[in-house]
Order: C-alpha cells, then sequence, then structure tokens
C-alpha cells in the first residue's frame, strides 16, 4: 500500500527529479535534432534547421509536443500508470489488431495509423503499457514468480502484443520485446533460459557460417567424448548426453528449414549480408556496405558538420532514421560516435541504478523494462549499421526522426522518472 501522507502538489518540487537523467535524455534528444538536419540537409537550398517542409523542422514540432506529453505525466497523480495498467493494455492490443485493418501498407507492413499529415505506429507505445502491465502483474503480493503459473502469464503478456506485431510484418518491433527476458531474469528466472538463448544464437551463426554436414559430425564427436568422460555410464546420463546432442542437431536442421522455407527472400537476405557482404548489393547489402563507409570515412574526428559526403548524397537510404548513426559516424568520426555512445550507455546505467533504488516491486520492474528497451534498442541499431546484426528498422533511442519513437521513448522514460521521484512515499511491498 502507499503512504497516507501523500499530499497534492508536493510531487512537482523541482529537487524530488533526478536531473542527471534529465540532462541526459535532454542531450540526446538535442543531438538528434541537430544530426537529423545534417542527414537531410540540401547544400543547394540551404534550408534552415527550423523549416518545417524538412524533417528536421518536423522533428522540433515532436520535440515541443513531447515536452506537451512530458508536463502531462508530471501532472498525473503517479498511481494513475499502476491503476490503469491493465486497460491501457486491452486498449493497445485493440489498436495493433485495428492497424492491420485500417492502415494502408508501408514497405511491406501495416503498422502506421495516419491522423492529418501524421502518422501513429501503436507498436512503438505496445513497449511502454507492457512494461506498465508487466509490473503491475508482477508487483501484485498475490504473485510468486518462482511458480510455473506466474510465469507463464508473465510469458503470455509480453508475447500476445509481439506475435501481433509480427503479424504486422514488424519484425524489428516484435523482436525488442525479447527484452524482457532480462527484467524476468532480474526477478528471479532461471539463468538457463538465458544460457539456452546464448547457446541458440551461436547455433544460429555456425549454421549460417558452416555447412551442416560438418556441424552434424561436430555434433557427433562432441556426444562421444562427452560419454566417455561420463564418470557414472548410467541411463539416465547415457540419455542426457543423446538428448542434448539430438536437441542441437535439430536446431541446426531447423535453421536451415526457417531460413528456406520460412522467411521471406529480403529477410533471407538480410540475415546472410552478415556473412557474405556481396549479397543483394542492390538493397540490403547495399545498404550495409555504404553504411559502413559512411562510418569508416569519418575518421577518428570526422568531416565536420554538414560536410558528409556519403550523407549530403544520400548513398545511405533511411539515414535520419533507423541509419542515423552514419550521420554521426562521418561527420563527427569516432570521437562523435562515441559520445553519442556514451550518452546512451550513461542514460542506461543511470536507470539501473533507479531502479535498484525503488521502495516497490511495480517502480523496479518498470524501472528494468526503460532500462531493456532501450538497450536493445540501442545495441541492434548500432549493430546493424557497422554490419553486426540484420538489418531490422528499429529507431536509435532520441537520435532517430519520427514521432511515434520520440514519444513513445520519452512516455516511457518520464513515466519512470515520476515514479522514481516519489519513492520516498511509497512503502516497501511484500
Amino acid at each position: 500500500m502507499y503512504s497516507s501522507e501523500f499530499r497534492p502538489g508536493q510531487d512537482l518540487r523541482p529537487g524530488k527529479l533526478d536531473w542527471v537523467t534529465v540532462l541526459l535524455y535532454a542531450a540526446c534528444v538535442a543531438a538528434g535534432w541537430v544530426n537529423i538536419y545534417a542527414a537531410v540537409y540540401d547544400p543547394e537550398a540551404h534550408p534552415s534547421m527550423l523549416d518545417l517542409t524538412i524533417n528536421s523542422g518536423k522533428q522540433l514540432v515532436w520535440i515541443g509536443s513531447a515536452l506537451v506529453l512530458i508536463t502531462l505525466i508530471m501532472v498525473v497523480d503517479f498511481k494513475f500508470f499502476e491503476a490503469f495498467a491493465y486497460i491501457f493494455y486491452v486498449i493497445i492490443l485493440v489498436a495493433l489488431v485495428g492497424v492491420m485493418f485500417l492502415a494502408r501498407d508501408v514497405n511491406g507492413a501495416k503498422a502506421w495509423f495516419e491522423i492529418g499529415g501524421a502518422r501513429i505506429q501503436p507498436s512503438e507505445f505496445a513497449k511502454f503499457i507492457t512494461a506498465l502491465t508487466l509490473a503491475k502483474y508482477l508487483s501484485d503480493t498475490t504473485v510468486r514468480f518462482d511458480e510455473l503459473r506466474t510465469q507463464l502469464i508473465c510469458a503470455a503478456i509480453i508475447a500476445v502484443p509481439a506475435l501481433i506485431i509480427l503479424k504486422q510484418n514488424d519484425t524489428g518491433s516484435a523482436m525488442v520485446f525479447g527484452a524482457f527476458i532480462l527484467v524476468l531474469y532480474r526477478e528471479g528466472l532461471t539463468p538457463w533460459v538465458l544460457i539456452l538463448g546464448v547457446s541458440a544464437a551461436i547455433i544460429l551463426v555456425l549454421a549460417l557460417v558452416v555447412t551442416p554436414l560438418y556441424l552434424y559430425i561436430a555434433i557427433a564427436v562432441i556426444a562421444l567424448l562427452a560419454f566417455l568422460q561420463l564418470r557414472r555410464k548410467t541411463l539416465r546420463n547415457i540419455l542426457w548426453v543423446v538428448g542434448l546432442a539430438a536437441l542441437v542437431a535439430i536446431m541446426v536442421y531447423g535453421v536451415g528449414f526457417f531460413m528456406n522455407n520460412v522467411l521471406q527472400a529480403h529477410q533471407r537476405n538480410r540475415i546472410l549480408v552478415l556473412v557474405d557482404p556481396t549479397i543483394d548489393q542492390k538493397q540490403v547489402g547495399y545498404q550495409v556496405l555504404q553504411s559502413k563507409i559512411a562510418i569508416g570515412s569519418g575518421g577518428f574526428w570526422g568531416k565536420g558538420f554538414l560536410s558528409g559526403t556519403q550523407t549530403r548524397f544520400d548513398f545511405v537510404p533511411e539515414q535520419e532514421t533507423d541509419f542515423i548513426f552514419c550521420t554521426i559516424g562521418e561527420e563527427h568520426g569516432w570521437m562523435g560516435g562515441l559520445v553519442v555512445i556514451g550518452l546512451l550507455v550513461g542514460l542506461l546505467c543511470r536507470i539501473v541504478y533507479l531502479a535498484e533504488r525503488q521502495r516497490d516491486r511495480f517502480s523496479r520492474v518498470y524501472g528494468y523494462s526503460v532500462a531493456c528497451i532501450l538497450f536493445v534498442h540501442f545495441a541492434i541499431n548500432i549493430g546493424m549499421t557497422i554490419g553486426l546484426v540484420p538489418v531490422i528498422g528499429i529507431p536509435l533511442p532520441f537520435f532517430s526522426y519520427g514521432g511515434s519513437s520520440l514519444w513513445s521513448f520519452t512516455i516511457l522514460l518520464w513515466v519512470f522518472l515520476k515514479l522514481d521521484s516519489h519513492r520516498v512515499e511509497v512503502l516497501s511491498r511484500v
């Protein structure tokens, strides 16, 4: 329960906000806006950064509206977000289903509501609402996370919106929901889940770069060596060895089947281009190659603001959105990239610190959800610009152009700052 000493109005005192996080947020948004202008700058037209006909001007409008959202979040009672979490969850599920019927196809995906001249993407807000719902459920005093029933319900809360988004053909946004596994691990999920996940990723990479026959031979040899090393060759131990070997072999076969029979050609190429950059050179391969060239050409200090040739001549598609890091790397070099990564890592570390000092489980779970969602976006976005992960099209938090992403990340972060500002008013929950 909450402290009875709460007095309306005292939550807006400036000293209660974590100003370190606020400054990091402001720095990221401002740096993003400047680099969006650099990404769309036309040296012949010489438009102003405030010109509403280009994306930097439009982004400034989104930034202004985000400030309005921040004001609303700080005015609303902090208990509002927990009280209405389940209602928000139902609403976002309806929106996710509705967008598939009401939206027009954009690059193969039906994921945006068009309102006037603006496009709103429900999947961006689904992450925030799923975080609220998961925190609300786990904060129930009757819920014990060590019970299988609880873990299955948590998995359902995460999986339902993710599967709907996947049905929209928005694979990137659906993958971000995997971030909640890290949140559940913090709450007591067995580490075997993470171990299996990492093992599956390693097997996936090996299945892509090594001939399957060689992998099957390697699995058989390792299983034989494991059998010979068994101290007690009981039937149970033998079955464990055989079962694990069979499971790995099935996973190797499954990778090939999934690549050839489930994925579409462009999705398959996005994965294969990591192994062979010459694949699909006119689309995905071209984008990754030009991205690497842009970042690499910046050198240590960069070519200077508005001086990036790769940026100026639009060699990298989507450079103001998913590939904004290319502009940063080319114009500001290794040092600019380091500053951006430093800002985001600093923000993540600060959020984790704040999450750990929360006095109730709802705020802590939600705080870790914020950190994990931002981390997955940050890691995948930068990873795909330098060719380490497939191109799946997700924005760099607070830097990429887009109203839905800026709004969703702003709401995600500032709701947590609101909760954190009340940590002294909340009694510890058992």
